[in-house]
């Protein structure tokens, strides 16, 4: 993770992977703790009837939105147990060639769970998608309706954000503020 020192700005690129959309967001945030909303998009896959092309673009937009943005750090969604095995060998597939377009810069990956976003950003693990939106326009100042998966990336970067921000201050590293499990997910697992 980047070191911040005292009027330092780190970017945290947030990632939600889909097999039809994947959302990219982008936030920075400062010393004391406070994000900006840099960007956020919907990459649309659907015009792609063959599931590796889907792959191969989500890898190729990824790679020009970190070219393009120079972010920091990467935050993504852990995959989740979905009913459908198909949906969620698919969801896999589409969360690896996103990791792998970000860590083939060098960039270091947190991981998060939807239940922590959710508690992040609105407060209650089980929050709908449409108070994600909301919570997000309101923690970043976008008065336009976002796309739902754009808002989960940017929920994504703010999970992060807050981690970071956490850590910060209880002058601990990220990951060790954030580990959990073996892996990089949430700070209220640091005990």
């Amino acid at each position: 993770m980047a070191a911040m020192s005292a009027g330092s700005t780190i970017r945290i690129l947030g990632i939600d992977p889909g097999s039809q959309r994947t959302g990219v967001g982008i936030v920075d945030i400062d010393a004391a703790g406070c994000t900006t909303h840099v960007f956020h998009a919907a990459v649309n896959l659907l015009a792609n009837d063959d599931f590796p092309l889907r792959l191969k673009q989500i890898f190729e937009e990824l790679r020009d939105i970190v070219l393009a943005h120079r972010p920091h750090e990467v935050a993504i969604e852990r995959v989740f147990m979905a009913r459908n095995p198909d949906s969620a060998l698919k969801l896999g597939q589409a969360r690896g060639a996103a990791i792998c377009a970000v860590v083939a810069h060098g960039l270091p990956v947190a991981e998060y769970s939807a239940k922590e976003i959710k508690q992040s950003v609105v407060g209650g693990g089980g929050a709908e998608k449409r108070q994600v939106q909301h919570m997000v326009s309101m923690l970043l100042n976008i008065e336009r309706k976002l796309q739902a998966d754009a808002a989960d990336a940017l929920a994504v970067a703010l999970t992060h954000a807050h981690a970071r921000a956490s850590a910060q201050r209880l002058r601990v590293s990220t990951a060790l503020a954030t580990r959990t499990r073996g892996t990089t997910s949430s700070w209220r697992s640091f005990r």
